[in-house]
């Protein structure tokens, strides 16, 4: 291990640059799509449901890897694995910019997938690692910064460059940045992490299709707002085999993702926390966007800058309250971020009337703004929660539930929608109510979130340290 390598300030920061503008860069890639997918239809021939694949089948094969990247992280140097993964991420852009149709610009964006998967619970893992415990809510302040500002920019970003460049334009964009820090991972990327090898359990493996089961599920019924024969059988399968997943993980020596931290409920409140934390932000992301264009009438363009507000707060709070959470503890800094969520999601519940792009816009900002104070000090309070050798299977199983939820937020959301403005007789899309219904359901969700804040431990735990 090169941990001491990595003392030197300038190397540190060099390493910690690097690894965050790879994972920025990759978070972006994760949300741009959906401004393109008119023209890809075009392009490729191809039907909405189908293009949506882009995007349903990237988080299914993420979903896989998260939980396989604790067994990466202990088998294979740290280095080696940023590199691979940098590389496996630029193939896959680099396979979607000559792609001449759908299923080979599929197999390029599976490619990308893998890369995100490994990368996203890893660079966490390796920053609450090197990190001394008093300064890991700043760190992670920073982390919350590229994740949080790429995905709420993701559309921004790929919206201006189509603009301007066809559609493979974004995607050579990427491919430059990958080579850049593929580069810059060479010289500067250490390997860090402590290494315990261990087997891999492909029985393991075969259970965690059903995580991509129940995620395929909810993304299905979200999209076509009811459940079909096939998706109640494809949802029995998947718990069974999630159960026998989870099963397995507590009874073998050596497991895939070491369930044992779940005995922390101080983990358990943070992985509920930055799961809940998640839903506010990716729905306000999904269902504004429809709100301005079907109530107010707005341009695509409109709606889409809209959105750049309250992505710049979030943007700019991530690493103060890092900050803040190291200087007067998690538990308040988590207690004023979920206030200020629920604060959000009350006014647009108790405001029962069309509300204007201004007051929206505000309260908007209002839920981002606290999604800045729980998302990653939830994070980091999980990792100061649990003993070192722990940390990598802890951000994992965060990573996984945060994206698990994330989905099934929006997935409900679209469907209370639809269902909602159904029974009004009211155009799917285009009727008050609808909204008024997700904005009452993600209200009611946010004082839960709250009161699990209230029940968290602002606690450290000195046996981390050693």
């Amino acid at each position: 291990m090169e941990n001491n390598q990595i003392e030197n300030s300038v190397s540190r920061k060099f390493f910690v640059s690097t690894l965050l503008a790879g994972t920025f860069t990759m978070s972006i890639s994760q949300s741009s799509l959906s401004t393109a997918y008119p023209t890809l239809m075009k392009f490729f021939g191809v039907s909405a449901p189908t293009i949506q694949w882009l995007t349903t089948g990237f988080m299914l094969i993420m979903c896989i890897m998260m939980p396989i990247s604790p067994w990466l992280l202990n088998n294979i140097s740290f280095k080696n694995l940023f590199l691979s993964v940098v590389a496996i991420f630029g193939i896959g852009t680099f396979v979607i910019i000559v792609a001449p149709n759908f299923p080979i610009a599929m197999l390029g964006r599976a490619l990308e997938a893998i890369g995100v998967g490994i990368l996203f619970p890893s660079f966490q893992s390796v920053l609450l690692e090197i990190t001394p415990q008093e300064k890991r809510g700043t760190t992670m302040g920073f982390a919350g910064l590229v994740m949080g500002s790429a995905l709420a920019s993701g559309p921004i970003i790929s919206g201006i460059v189509f603009n301007w460049l066809h559609w493979q334009g974004l995607f050579v964009i990427f491919l430059i940045i990958m080579i850049a820090i593929f580069i810059l991972g060479l010289f500067f990327i250490k390997d860090v992490m402590p290494r315990n090898k261990v087997r891999l359990d492909f029985i393991s493996i075969i259970y965690l299709v059903g995580l991509v089961g129940l995620l395929y599920v909810v993304n299905q019924a979200g999209a076509a707002h009811s459940m079909s024969t096939n998706l109640w059988i494809i949802l029995v399968i998947s718990l069974v085999l999630t159960v026998l997943f989870i099963h397995r993980q507590l009874s073998v020596k050596e497991p895939l993702l070491d369930l044992k931290v779940m005995k922390h409920f101080n983990f358990d409140l943070a992985i509920l926390l930055t799961g809940f934390s998640y839903i506010s932000l990716i729905v306000v992301t999904i269902i504004y966007p429809l709100y301005y264009q079907n109530i107010l009438e707005t341009s695509v363009l409109v709606s889409g800058l809209a959105l750049v507000p309250p992505a710049i707060l979030l943007s700019i709070l991530n690493p103060l309250t890092g900050k803040l959470a190291d200087k007067i503890g998690f538990k308040s800094t988590l207690l004023t971020g979920m206030s200020m969520i629920v604060v959000g999601w009350f006014l647009l519940f108790v405001l029962n009337f069309k509300l204007g792009i201004w007051p929206m816009i505000l309260i908007a900002m209002l839920i981002e703004g606290g999604n800045a104070f729980v998302m990653m000090p939830a994070t980091t309070l999980g990792g100061n929660s649990l003993p070192k050798d722990l940390i990598p299977h802890g951000t994992a199983i965060i990573t996984t539930v945060r994206q698990l939820l994330g989905s099934l937020g929006v997935s409900l959301a679209t469907l209370i929608l639809v269902t909602s403005n159904q029974n009004h007789r009211l155009p799917v899309n285009g009727g008050l109510a609808g909204y008024h219904a997700v904005f009452t359901f993600f209200f009611i969700i946010a004082i839960v979130g709250l009161i699990f804040a209230i029940m968290v431990k602002d606690y450290s735990k000195k046996s981390n340290s050693k």
